[in-house]
């Protein structure tokens, strides 16, 4: 690693601030020094970018390239310094310009790339791919307005733009040189002569995608990787004709339309134009990456069948499944490949993450916008499925339900993970349960066919950022306990077990945590205007908000607690603050009421004497990154509580396990692995496993009968029906107890969820038992590193090694 010490670093700061804006440090904004300090790091990743390259290309090395909708890499400049061992003397430097570096940290936005657990895990890979040394680049969408910044407006989301380029942009490196060209719509003319097919477009509009390079850094290494985010433009900005009339709207719109493309992430698809924006974003972003993987693989060498030995392309969910047909068509249209050359180099290039079994998740189109969107892949995609019916057939004879399952266009639908699977050949799950429900439930008849093609990588989490950067000083315990090889290697926490009956330990732990619960209080007194006992149990959700986590589980019973509260107010009672983080996708209405029965209860429970010292619910606006990185090493316990086989793996349970809380959760996604890697006595398990939710579903679930039956559910239902603060949730009410409702079956885990919470109080008021339990989930995290994660890729699916010593 290249070292910098203070005075070196002085001299860089001047000399970048005078290059870059013209002044001194003594005449320097703050703005001026937060971007001279960030293009001073990129310049020198820039370098080191630059040579690993040059050594890769030397060395015909194979290289990773991930492909994802999202990639929620969070704030960079801390990240940069600490993987550059750079933060020491960066902080000096800064303190002889009386510069505070954690104040230019505090000036940085969350770049707005991503919504949650998906596009975190993506950019924890490339974190990791980096740091063990894989060459590697990570694809994406330069999203102008990223996501959308939350505000409650009157207990309502509501969703404004989330300028993050206008300091974020610091990081990014347009290479406009290398823009490439994207059609849409019109019709598509073959015409084959000498065995070569050439293909036209006629009537098509043409964007164009610009890509930005945003650097990234591993922890200690002179690798360095980049993530490449497309901007939209058109290749015609300017009517002149139009605008020379007087039409200076209508002079813009071609305009206007190609850069809406990359304007937000996840536009509402709700109305026709949203599912047409959704496929061109997804189409841009895989059209416009391929055509520059190609590219750069023709730098190396003109030998095309070397495809799969220098290029490993993986689809990380089934947003960016286009892969299949867009690489399809490049080898073909344009290098001159045939049909059966084609398939057998996607074929062995190509591996699929599938991330959900939730059926609306796996990217289904209607036929109509895809085939008039995009004419050639429609044409691809279905020479795909008529070959693939033939496969079928051999297979399964004259099974109608089973070939129409796999069938990759059936009736009106073009199902894109049945095309994943179809073409890719390996495929993932993201936990033991997830893996095992894929291939014996939602992809049982692929996985009969296909045996050898599916296999599990549980996810990991880059802990360097979670615990290392976001928990310092229990950082510097850790390596005063144990030393500091878990910085490289997360398995090395696993030696901080045999302090568990160490009471001195234990008692450092419990402050270290609450120094990091003060953090919160200061933070949620300054943003909430409420204020928090750092002594009460901080109970922690923070995740997207959809049904199936059971955010409204947690909320039922605070307000079955608060009930229970008034009715005994002298009861011996565990004070308890419950804390939220959590975005509901935009017109995600059931979402957006459960945010609205969460603030409704917080008002009234915060505001009740009779309660307030013994309950606080804070709902944490604006969920983000940095956000996290200051909610998670405060947490006490950590809420993992989706209904049984419907969370594929999680990653938000991992980050709150290595910074000490313990888990409550059911036996779904990682949380089966936490279990395993901690034991019974040190997680709080409820509710039913994977297979009974199926049981019960099948035996008929009613709701109904759950709330005739079990008086904790009635009373818990009763308390809604009454409404909270004078608002009616009978919309909520209808949905958990109409016959056919409770689909995530909140009431059926409800009372033995009740249980569970019974239990975390009789733990945590044993103190010693408790900061046992927290410091066995410490040391026994190292499993969930995503450097164990990508490992397993690059040995088990991409066949990739690193390049560096």
């Amino acid at each position: 690693m290249i070292q910098f010490d203070k005075e070196t670093l002085k001299k860089r700061i001047e000399e970048t601030m005078m290059r870059r804006f013209g002044c001194t440090p003594e005449e320097a904004t703050g703005i001026q020094f937060y971007r001279t300090v960030c293009l001073m790091l990129r310049e020198l990743l820039s370098d080191m970018h630059s040579a690993y390259r040059t050594e890769n290309k030397k060395k015909l090395a194979k290289q990773v390239y991930y492909m994802s909708m999202e990639f929620l890499t969070g704030p960079s400049l801390y990240n940069h310094a600490y993987n550059l061992t750079l933060l020491e003397s960066l902080t000096e430097a800064l303190s002889d310009f009386h510069i505070s570096f954690d104040e230019l940290c505090r000036m940085e936005p969350d770049a707005g790339l991503g919504n949650g657990g998906l596009g975190r895990l993506a950019a924890c890979y490339l974190d990791a791919l980096t740091t063990i040394g894989v060459p590697a680049t990570g694809f994406s969408i330069r999203y102008e307005f990223g996501i959308f910044r939350q505000k409650i407006v009157d207990d309502w989301q509501m969703e404004f733009p989330d300028n993050w380029l206008e300091l974020g942009d610091v990081w990014l490196e347009p290479r406009k040189e290398d823009a490439v060209q994207i059609h849409f719509g019109g019709r598509v003319s073959e015409n084959w002569e000498n065995g070569k097919n050439t293909v036209t477009y006629h009537d098509s509009s043409t964007v164009v995608a610009i890509p930005y390079d945003m650097l990234i850094s591993g922890y200690g290494t002179e690798a360095v990787n980049r993530l490449v985010l497309w901007s939209a433009s058109s290749d015609d900005r300017l009517d002149m004709d139009l605008f020379s009339r007087g039409e200076y709207v209508r002079a813009m719109e071609e305009n206007s339309k190609a850069e809406a493309i990359s304007k937000v992430l996840y536009p509402a698809d709700d109305h026709y134009q949203g599912k047409e924006l959704r496929l061109k974003q997804q189409y841009l972003l895989v059209s416009a990456s391929l055509q520059s993987i190609i590219k750069d693989f023709f730098k190396k060498t003109d030998d095309i069948a070397k495809l799969p030995e220098l290029v490993a392309i993986h689809i990380n969910d089934t947003h960016p499944s286009l892969c299949v047909p867009e690489l399809m068509r490049i080898l073909m249209d344009d290098h001159g490949l045939s049909w059966e050359d084609a398939w057998s180099l996607t074929t062995k290039t190509l591996t699929y993450t599938n991330h959900t079994i939730m059926s609306e998740a796996l990217e289904v189109w209607p036929v109509s916008l895809f085939s008039t969107l995009l004419p050639r892949m429609y044409q691809i995609v279905c020479e795909i499925d008529r070959r693939f019916l033939i496969f079928l057939r051999e297979q399964y004879g004259d099974d109608v339900a089973k070939i129409n399952y796999m069938k990759i266009i059936e009736g009106d639908r073009v199902k894109m993970a049945n095309l994943c699977l179809a073409c890719c050949h390996k495929v993932n799950g993201v936990s033991s349960l997830h893996t095992q429900i894929l291939k014996e439930d939602v992809f049982r008849d692929f996985h009969q066919v296909m045996p050898g093609k599916f296999l599990n990588v549980t996810n990991g989490i880059a802990y360097r950022r979670w615990l290392c950067q976001a928990n310092p000083e229990l950082t510097r315990f850790l390596c005063e306990l144990i030393g500091d090889d878990f910085l490289k290697d997360a398995n090395y926490l696993a030696d901080l077990k045999k302090y568990k009956d160490d009471t001195e330990v234990l008692d450092t732990l419990q402050k270290i945590k609450l120094k990091n619960k003060l953090r919160l209080v200061s933070y949620i007194k300054e943003h909430n205007g409420i204020l928090v006992d750092p002594a009460s149990l901080f109970d922690v959700q923070v995740k997207r908000l959809h049904e199936y986590k059971r955010q409204l589980l947690n909320a039922l019973h605070i307000l079955y607690l608060y009930h229970d509260l008034l009715n005994n107010p002298n009861q011996d009672f565990q004070p308890r603050t419950f804390i939220f983080g959590a975005k509901a996708s935009a017109g995600y209405v059931m979402a957006k009421q459960i945010i609205r029965f969460i603030h409704h209860i917080a008002a009234e429970v915060n505001a009740n004497p009779i309660t307030r010292d013994k309950l606080k619910v804070i709902f944490m606006e604006d969920y983000r990154v940095s956000l996290a990185e200051l909610i998670i090493p405060a947490a006490d316990i950590s809420e993992q509580i989706s209904v049984a086989g419907k969370e594929a793996s999680g990653t938000g349970n991992m980050k709150l396990m290595i910074n000490g809380a313990v888990t409550l959760g059911t036996l779904d996604g990682a949380n089966v692995e936490i279990r395993q890697a901690v034991g019974d006595e040190n997680i709080f398990l409820f509710g039913m496993t994977a297979d009974r939710v199926l049981a019960r579903l099948r035996e008929g679930y009613d709701p109904g009968q759950v709330i005739e039956k079990d008086d904790t559910v009635r009373r818990a239902i009763e308390y809604m029906k009454q409404g909270v603060g004078g608002a009616d949730f009978s919309e909520l009410v209808h949905a958990l107890t109409r016959h056919g409702g409770d689909t995530y079956m909140t009431l059926a885990d409800f009372t033995d969820y009740h249980r569970a919470q019974k239990a975390v109080d009789s733990a945590f008021a044993d103190h010693a038992r408790f900061n046992r339990m927290s410091l066995c989930n410490i040391a026994g995290a190292g499993i969930f590193s995503s450097d164990r994660s990508v490992l397993e890729y690059c040995e088990n699916i991409w066949n990739v090694k690193s390049t560096t010593k």
